[in-house]
């Protein structure tokens, strides 16, 4: 399913006289279909090869049999070098054979500098391709497109109508939204990956708003993105977060026009969330896409960097374009500033990590929404903080009274409790000073206490855990209002 950009950019490619080109992809028969395509449009000889079958003809004309003994990467190359008929020769999974092997780099030069005598071109598929250095420069890249989502939408109705055949003419169930929302999802896939999760979701006979997740899920690892980046499986309903009603509103004012292209407004870039530790940044990083719809990554600095130099920057440029693949997404930099504060300790690893940042923030094209957090700004360097950079810096206080009251009705509804029996005023107004996380370990400890004693919840002890913790406002009292007066003219209240 290769449509005509693949056919003519590839095709340009082989005309223009690359002797080599360079394919890496997961889907090699869809690569070699295009060949053929190709090879045919030129009447120009196709053949390909493997470890297994060694050079054979796979176009159409089979006019010329298997070579044999051609099995060993040498002998394919040695029968290039001396074939007089300009040929196309796709080679398939030859990426082990350029580690340490200068017989094979020099045969392949050889190729290459008698491009002008004999025209043939010598194209390797495989999925990963890293051309040695004699032979990158006679060399092109070649990568071929991802469905759009015209073309999603074609594979989704292909996969129902296989699907109703199969089950005697039942209708894969699905409405308008759901379905525009699998299509989005699934973008950044290859045509075979597509179909594989379609079969999938639709296994069923519908296509489901719950089963959303899964399909991301499924999608990340199939990008084999773990490791630096990780995907957030559970992202909390908005709703769930207590409070922040001015970052809520913000949110819901941007969210169509992240999601939708077509509007003509600058799409959201993302937001910076500072504030006190326990306070809910987590929390509202994770509901921002419960709210909106999409995947959630979190960045690990921690594993982002490495001991060996160049590797720290390598790792982040790889997971920032994996980002880009999940796209829409939510791109959550977890305590950013351990990636990025300003220092002279690691020998500059981390103002190369900020620069690499701070330049595919300035250029992405993707619908990638970034939200950072960050417990201590003073080591926040100012290119990070400036306007221009993120659409805003909000600061998340401690919870109001209104706030701690919602926030204790969320928690002892999460763990099965009647809420009825329990007066959360009163709750609300013993916690002044609280952090939503304190909140919630006051509830636990209640529930811990309860069970013990066999006894059912009450409002009394959920106050008794309250009057036996003291809050982070009281032991860090001095640093909570030193980042309280930074914040009062530097940053939006998310309250």
């Amino acid at each position: 399913m290769s449509g005509k950009t693949d056919f003519n950019d590839l095709g340009i490619l082989i005309k223009s006289g690359n002797p080599i080109i360079s394919v890496e992809t997961h889907e090699e028969k869809r690569a070699l279909n295009l060949l053929s395509e190709i090879a045919a449009f030129y009447n120009k000889p196709l053949f390909g090869w493997d470890h297994i079958d060694g050079l054979r003809r796979i176009d159409l004309a089979h006019d010329l049999a298997e070579i044999e003994d051609t099995e060993d990467p040498l002998e394919a190359l040695s029968q290039i070098k001396a074939s007089h008929r300009p040929c196309i020769f796709a080679l398939c999974d030859f990426h082990p054979h350029f580690d340490d092997a200068p017989k094979v780099t020099r045969l392949l030069k050889e190729i290459a500098q008698n491009h002008l005598q004999v025209s043939h071109n010598v194209v390797f598929i495989s999925h990963s391709l890293d051309l040695p250095a004699e032979v990158k420069r006679f060399s092109a890249s070649f990568q071929l497109s991802l469905p759009n989502e015209e073309q999603l939408e074609k594979l989704i109705r292909e996969e129902a109508k296989k699907w109703s055949k199969a089950h005697q003419g039942q209708k894969v169930k699905t409405d308008g939204a759901t379905l525009k929302k699998l299509v989005r999802n699934l973008a950044g896939m290859t045509f075979a990956d597509s179909r594989t999760l379609i079969r999938n979701v639709i296994s069923d006979g519908a296509i489901t708003e719950e089963e959303l997740p899964a399909v991301n899920k499924a999608k990340f690892e199939l990008l084999d993105m773990d490791g630096v980046l990780s995907f957030e499986y559970e992202t909390s309903k908005f709703s769930e977060v207590g409070g922040l009603k001015s970052l809520k509103n913000w949110l819901k004012q941007r969210e169509q026009v992240f999601l939708d292209r077509n509007i003509p407004l600058d799409p959201p870039k993302g937001l910076m969330l500072v504030g006190v530790q326990g306070g809910g940044k987590s929390l509202a990083a994770k509901s921002v896409a419960g709210m909106w719809g999409v995947p959630l990554l979190r960045l690990d600095f921690g594993a982002l960097y490495n001991k060996f130099h160049g590797e720290t920057e390598k790792n982040l440029r790889e997971s920032l374009k994996m980002a880009e693949l999940m796209a829409p997404c939510v791109l959550w930099l977890d305590e950013i500033e351990k990636g990025v504060s300003s220092g002279d300790s690691d020998g500059g690893t981390s103002q190369r990590v900020l620069a690499t940042l701070l330049t595919w923030m300035a250029e992405k094209q993707q619908q990638v929404f970034i939200v950072a957090t960050a417990n201590d700004i003073s080591r926040l360097p100012p290119e990070l903080m400036r306007k221009g950079r993120m659409d805003e810096i909000f600061f998340v206080d401690l919870p109001d009274q209104e706030a701690r009251k919602e926030i204790f009705g969320i928690h002892i509804k999460r763990r099965d409790q009647d809420t009825s029996q329990i007066h959360l005023p009163s709750l609300a107004e013993a916690s002044d000073g609280f952090t939503g996380s304190e909140i919630e370990q006051a509830v636990v400890s209640a529930l811990y206490r309860t069970y013990a004693e066999q006894s059912a919840m009450t409002t009394e002890s959920i106050l008794e855990a309250l009057q036996q913790t003291r809050p982070l406002s009281i032991v860090m009292a001095e640093k909570i209002q030193a980042l309280r007066d930074w914040a009062s003219e530097r940053t939006v209240s998310a309250n």
